[in-house]
């Protein structure tokens, strides 16, 4: 039995061993490895059975508020009141217009979403709106950075909680290569895993999917993931930890 065991330790030290030689890299990880998923919706995705979603494993869920300085997503309380009751976290995000100051954008959020403590910690949604009909401007990146930490820490020094920045990956190589190292970062990555698309950030949430289904939800929806286990999870919402000291997968 030892003689056999020996032999087998053998071949697979083998095997090891050639897979090095022939170049072998790991694969990455893919969304099914995190065990904390999660949505994020708006009114598009019409009445929610909040209940069934978080039985069906929603352990999250970023719901839309307001965009710019003058609209309101009109679901948002319905779905931010109806997530809290069926003990779903969740959090409010806002779509930043590029054509308006961002002081005038906290206030139209302030005034829109209520202040929470059980909340997660507010969204800031930041990306190139090549569609939009009223606002296609790009500003420079020294304006962009500007603007956002304007809305990010007055948003903080309101809610008491550091928001967490949601980017798209065009976004993110013209304006967040080298910024926004304090933040939590939501990325979205439909195409392959977020470390290669990001530049090596390190990311908190990872948007992985814009065609998902989960129960609760009529047709598709978006979906995330969350970096680490369920613990850090936990610790994560409590405050324990920051996002600097997530254990990733």
């Amino acid at each position: 039995m030892n003689q056999f065991r020996f032999s087998m330790i053998a071949v697979l030290a083998s095997l090891v061993v050639l897979a090095a030689c022939a170049g072998y890299v790991p694969r990455d990880p893919e969304p099914a490895d995190f065990p904390v998923h999660g949505i994020d919706i708006s009114r598009w995705q019409g009445d929610i059975d909040w209940f069934s979603a978080r039985r069906g494993g929603v352990s999250f869920a970023f719901i839309k508020a307001t965009e710019g300085g003058d609209h309101v997503d009109p679901r948002f309380l319905d779905n931010f009141n109806a997530a809290r009751r069926a003990g779903v976290p969740r959090s409010a995000y806002h779509f930043y217009y590029w054509c308006r100051p961002a002081i005038e954008q906290v206030a139209w959020f302030m005034e829109n979403v209520p202040n929470d403590p059980d909340a997660l910690p507010p969204v800031l949604d930041v990306e190139w709106n090549n569609e939009s009909r009223t606002c296609r401007r790009r500003p420079p990146r020294e304006e962009v950075v500007r603007e956002m930490r304007v809305w990010l820490q007055e948003v903080e020094r309101l809610y008491g909680k550091r928001p967490i920045i949601y980017t798209t990956v065009d976004f993110h190589a013209d304006n967040m290569i080298g910024e926004f190292d304090d933040y939590p970062i939501w990325v979205r990555s439909v195409a392959g895993y977020p470390l290669r698309k990001y530049d090596g950030r390190r990311w908190t949430l990872w948007q992985y999917a814009g065609d998902g289904r989960v129960p609760g939800v009529n047709g598709e929806v978006d979906r995330n993931v969350f970096a680490g286990s369920p613990e850090d999870w936990q610790r994560w919402l409590n405050g324990e930890i920051t996002h600097n000291e997530i254990a990733r997968y």
